[in-house]
């Protein structure tokens, strides 16, 4: 009886329309929309994944080894099961023309490339016919930009090592170059048989095969994937297959895409503290009805049942538009996104993002709204008889309560399971609540501040007025002060971690980092590029290590997976080298170096923060497969390895005589005067035309330009949470223009004209948009800090440029709100309001 009374009731209630729940509708439509926009993109991009993952892949399935090409027996089994079966050697080097060098990434292929999809060319012609011979020379292809930086038009002749080739076309796009991950240099595609003679596939020499498989139709691909990595489990196989084309692309998308939510859920407390206010001054404005159906004999719980039907049904309806804006804008935007983007996107309405993105609106609109809802509990029938409604508990009663806490906790622990991130997760919402509480501490304080300060404001009205107001109950300090704090904070947190990002790249450079990486440096080439360089009195530092590549595949006789997880170090082939004497500057944590003559079993030195994290001890054994040759070594001490400074840093090294005869190259860093590096690099690549040089600055470059697009990414989803948050202004001004309406007339009526009235709202606008930035920078700076220290593993410092920007971006938007609302207030006739007033 009592929840069909109720009903009657909410339905009645809602006959009056909208007003008041405007900013409810709006804050929770803009927080759904957004967590369903990025949910939509992310649904798109993992079917168009999966829909052309042999595509991306370049066939049905890949065998990828380092080092070394597939031995007879690995060429066996792949002509059993494949019907037809394309070889790729992939590898760095350095394309010249003349005095200049262009780094590279070689894909060089055998006829049979591409098994799916098709190459691009301009001017448009088959693979076949490019890279066949040009002019007395094997053809190759290579992307503009390496073009352009060379100076080559399709026709002119460039080098790769000793061999001369011919620029037969421009490679506008490959089907499978999402399976290659990141590279430092565009793409020149070359078949195999033109780097006879090149000098470039030497022994030791950096580069990868990958053997690409067209498997007949039905071939369950688990049971094929289990077959290989059983018959050549020690061989330093990888396995991919077209069920995940584009692994690293594929899970670059999960993590984005998860992170992104989070800051969508961001942008939802945000809208919950705009959701609360709307609905604390809809009860306060229902007080006279309230107490009406108390004074009728209507109970306590059917009064709450009213408006939270009325409420609920409001929300529901703020969730469906939000889940409707989500689901429609990225088809719409469509040709925009997948324009920009490097891998297959299939845009359409997909149910689980949309239903994730309600659930999520709908356990925040709970959450924010049962609190001020319980307040109905404390409006008695005396209220009638009353100016105000009393203040109430400070609390609601247990049960709301008991409920508020656990739809936040269904809310955690569903946003955990959805995007998959436990962790980021718990990180992200105690954030969100630590400055919350920040900023309510905040707001009690400016208030007290502002009740303290009029008394000492004499003589200076407007400022004296604005005071006023701030501590009065009518102006929604707190409001504004949680809602745009908070968009805010977001704002300011992606600000400083990117700065800082960009910083550890880049930052002191010339003071840290070398000038270039040197890679496929022969051990009959090393005494004379040494020598070169020791002669040159512009060169600071000189570091060289021999390098292979390995894959650790066992930890104390256990698959290393099933002991560390998925640690990255695990996640492919890690560089590795080998030393007698323990290198200038090692500095040991833990454990002995061996001796410089010592002859027995491998010893492994590895590297300490890496190994704390793998759960490894001194005397553990590790099993790293080195050219499909298993070495099995005692960890015989720890060791510091810093990546930050560019320079070598190798995770894994052993004691010389653990790889003796192991065929090997060198790797180099040279320390040098900017002037100089042009004069270096052509002296050692026209003596040793095999070396590649990679540029530091230009690696950093690419890697900047990458966190550019990711920076861009997150500051879209933050933008949202502050445009929720502007909302709430929104919201708060209108709720207290009244108040402010009453306030003119009655300054007018004292003599106040209307630019100083103005210059008052516009005062407290000002003053409290300065508090909610400081806040907001506080929060910000200290996030950005605990993502810099604790999850990138970098230095921290305050980025002042977007600090300053984020006070000033939360005056100007409290100013415009406030100023949206001003006209009414300062243009109305005091006799209209005055009068009106009992």
């Amino acid at each position: 009886m009592s929840l069909a009374m109720a009903a009657r009731f909410a339905r009645r209630e809602l006959r009056g329309g909208l007003q008041g729940f405007r900013i409810l509708l709006a804050c929770l439509a803009l927080g759904v929309a957004a967590i369903a926009a990025v949910g939509t993109v992310r649904a798109s991009i993992e079917a168009g994944l999966a829909r052309e993952g042999a595509a991306l892949l370049g066939g049905d399935a890949e065998l990828d080894f380092t080092y070394r090409f597939a031995n007879e027996d690995e060429r066996t089994w792949m002509a059993e099961v494949a019907s037809e079966v394309s070889e790729i050697v992939d590898f760095r080097s350095m394309a010249v023309v003349g005095e200049e060098r262009g780094l590279t990434q070689i894909k060089a292929v055998d006829d049979l490339y591409p098994l799916v999809g098709a190459v691009t060319l301009a001017p448009d012609m088959p693979l076949d016919e490019a890279l066949g011979t040009i002019k007395g020379r094997p053809g190759a292809v290579m992307e503009q930009v390496l073009a352009d930086r060379l100076g080559l038009s399709p026709g002119d002749t460039f080098a790769l090592g000793t061999k001369e080739l011919t620029l037969s076309a421009i490679l506008k796009r490959e089907p499978d170059s999402a399976a290659g991950g990141f590279a430092l240099g565009p793409r020149t595609i070359l078949r195999t048989t033109s780097l006879e003679g090149s000098s470039l596939l030497e022994p030791g020499t950096l580069f990868s095969t990958k053997y690409r498989l067209t498997l007949p139709p039905g071939t369950d691909l688990a049971t094929l994937e289990a077959d290989a990595r059983s018959r050549f489990e020690n061989s330093g196989m990888r396995w991919t297959d077209a069920r995940n084309g584009a692994p690293g692309v594929s899970e670059f998308v999960d993590r984005l895409g998860a992170f992104l939510v989070l800051v969508g859920l961001s942008g939802l407390a945000v809208g919950g503290v705009g959701v609360a206010s709307a609905v604390r001054a809809y009860i306060t404005g229902k007080t006279s009805v309230i107490a009406t159906l108390r004074t009728l004999g209507a109970e306590r719980r059917t009064i709450f049942q009213t408006y939270f039907l009325q409420v609920g049904v409001l929300s529901l309806l703020g969730v469906v538009i939000g889940v409707a804006i989500g689901a429609l804008a990225p088809l719409l935007l469509a040709p925009l996104i997948e324009a920009r983007l490097p891998v297959p996107a299939a845009f359409r309405v997909y149910p689980e993002p949309l239903a994730e993105a309600a659930i999520y609106g709908l356990l925040t609109a709970f959450v924010f709204t049962l609190w001020p809802l319980a307040r109905t509990e404390d409006i008695r029938a005396a209220t009638l008889f009353r100016d105000e409604i009393s203040a109430g508990a400070a609390l609601p009663a247990p049960k709301y309560l008991a409920m508020t806490i656990a739809g936040l906790a269904l809310l955690l622990t569903l946003a955990g399971w959805f995007s998959g991130t436990w962790w980021l997760t718990l990180w992200t919402a105690g954030g969100i609540m630590g400055a919350l509480i920040l900023l309510a501490g905040a707001a009690v304080l400016i208030r007290v501040l502002s009740r303290n300060g009029s008394r000492i404001s004499r003589g200076r009205p407007i400022l004296r007025w604005a005071l006023a107001a701030i501590s009065g109950p009518r102006e929604g300090a707190t409001s504004v002060v949680l809602a745009l704090g908070l968009g805010l904070s977001v704002l300011a947190a992606v600000g400083q971690i990117d700065g800082n990002l960009r910083n550890a790249i880049t930052g002191n450079l010339p003071d840290v980092a070398p000038s270039y990486f040197f890679v496929d440096i022969q051990k009959d080439q090393i005494a004379g590029y040494t020598e070169r360089l020791k002669s040159d009195p512009s060169v600071s530092r000189i570091q060289s290590a021999p390098m292979l590549r390995g894959i650790i595949t066992k930890i104390n006789d256990i698959p290393a997976r099933e002991v560390a997880g998925d640690h990255w170090v695990l996640q492919g082939d890690r560089g590795v080298t080998f030393s007698g004497p323990m290198p200038d500057g090692t500095r040991i944590t833990e454990g002995a170096w061996w001796a410089t003559d010592y002859t027995g079993p491998p010893l492994i030195s590895f590297a300490a923060e890496e190994a704390e994290e793998m759960g490894l001890a001194i005397g553990d054994t590790l099993t790293v497969n080195i050219l499909g040759r298993d070495i099995t070594g005692t960890i015989s001490s720890f060791r510091e390895v810093g990546f930050s400074t560019a320079g070598i840093g190798f995770i894994l090294a052993l004691n010389s005589g653990a790889l003796t005869g192991a065929p090997h190259s060198f790797i180099s860093t040279v320390y040098a005067e900017e002037d100089a590096e042009a004069q270096i690099l052509r002296d050692l690549a026209s003596r040793y035309p095999n070396i590649t040089a990679i540029r530091v600055r230009d690696a950093i470059d690419r890697v900047a330009d990458v966190l550019g697009g990711l920076a861009a990414a997150t500051s879209y989803g933050a933008a949202t949470t502050l445009l929720t948050g502007f909302m709430v202004l929104i919201g708060a001004a209108a709720s207290g223009n009244g108040a402010r309406v009453f306030e003119a007339a009655v300054l007018r009526t004292l003599g106040a004209d209307r630019r100083t009235i103005l210059l008052s709202f516009a005062l407290r606008s000002i003053i409290l948009g300065f508090a909610a930035g400081v806040v907001a920078l506080a929060a910000g700076i200290a996030g950005g800090w605990a993502v810099s220290r604790y999850i990138m593993d970098t230095d921290y410092y305050v980025i002042w440029g977007s600090a300053l920007w984020i006070i000033s971006g939360g005056i100007t938007a409290t100013l415009l709100a406030s100023l949206l609302f001003a006209a009414r207030p300062v243009n109305t006739r005091p006799s209209q309001v005055l009068r009106a007033r009992d």
